[in-house]
């Protein structure tokens, strides 16, 4: 069922994300829908390193991600790790490459008898398809669907070139959905002020410097981030800046950004020790 899950190993694939754990196969199918593919190239015949090999096309369900098979091993991956002990050439497998994944089309016991015999390279017939996304052999699910938003994201504010130093790495999904809307009413805000129209490329600058640096610059010099482990400074930008909003809202004035971050950390992050 290419494209879809099945449901016998449903259970084992959340708990795996729940852990955030890339402890299972990638499937190609739903990987190439949530990235924006531009084209494809042969590679031909070549030599690819057995970790990068993080999917499947078709039996994404019957390996983890170490190939280790999940329903235990048959006869047929048996004779193929005798025959690779013995030191015979097999035929090539069959891989799709993404970003610096690869994703297994045929020859997945050659895969799974390649990793467990030790091998660090296998011959393979290679067909890559081409995007924007950096998709890397480590990557869950939602590592990937991230990074889709953040390219997009990217694509349409055209950010990286607008600002170099520019780096927001949110872990939430959704998130880039949520700078979007803080861009746009940013840029209705600004036209107000200085009545006239707002070219977008400048409100996403504008955006940049007196919005999104000024709050992260505050989380930065009030080390707030160490009681969010595993939160990013763009995470705490949006919780903080709708925390302001509603603060200044309550109150009827701008508050303080530092005094705001200290506050925030101190109710909502988790306590360090030691």
């Amino acid at each position: 069922m290419p494209g879809k899950y099945r449901w016998t190993n449903l259970l084992g694939r959340l708990f795996f994300l729940a852990k955030k754990e890339p402890a299972l196969l990638l499937p190609f199918d739903w990987v190439k829908e949530k990235v924006e593919i531009k084209g494809w190239r042969y590679l031909g015949l070549q030599e690819v390193e057995v970790e990068k090999i993080a999917g499947s096309v078709d039996r994404y369900d019957d390996f983890n991600r170490a190939f280790l098979p999940v329903h235990g091993e048959d006869a047929r991956q048996k004779r193929i790790e005798a025959a690779l002990r013995r030191g015979e050439i097999l035929p090539p497998v069959k891989l799709y490459k993404l970003g610096d994944a690869y994703f297994v089309v045929d020859g997945h016991h050659r895969v799974a008898a390649a990793r467990k015999t030790g091998a660090k390279f296998i011959d393979a017939e290679v067909l890559e398809f081409l995007s924007d996304v950096p998709i890397s052999p480590a990557d869950t699910e939602k590592d990937i669907l991230l990074k889709a938003e953040y390219t997009a994201f990217l694509r349409h504010t055209r950010l990286k070139e607008l600002c170099p130093d520019a780096e927001i790495i949110l872990t939430e999904l959704s998130g880039y959905r949520k700078l979007l809307e803080h861009i746009d009413v940013h840029r209705y805000f600004r036209g107000i002020e200085e009545k006239r129209e707002i070219p977008y490329e400048e409100a996403v600058v504008s955006w940049y410097q007196r919005v999104y640096r000024p709050i992260v610059e505050a989380v930065r010099k009030t080390r707030i981030l160490r009681k969010f482990p595993g939160r990013t400074e763009a995470d705490l930008y949006v919780w903080l800046s709708e925390h302001l909003y509603y603060l200044a809202k309550e109150r009827g004035v701008a508050p303080d950004l530092e005094q705001t971050a200290r506050e925030f950390a101190e109710k909502y992050g988790a306590k360090l020790r030691g």
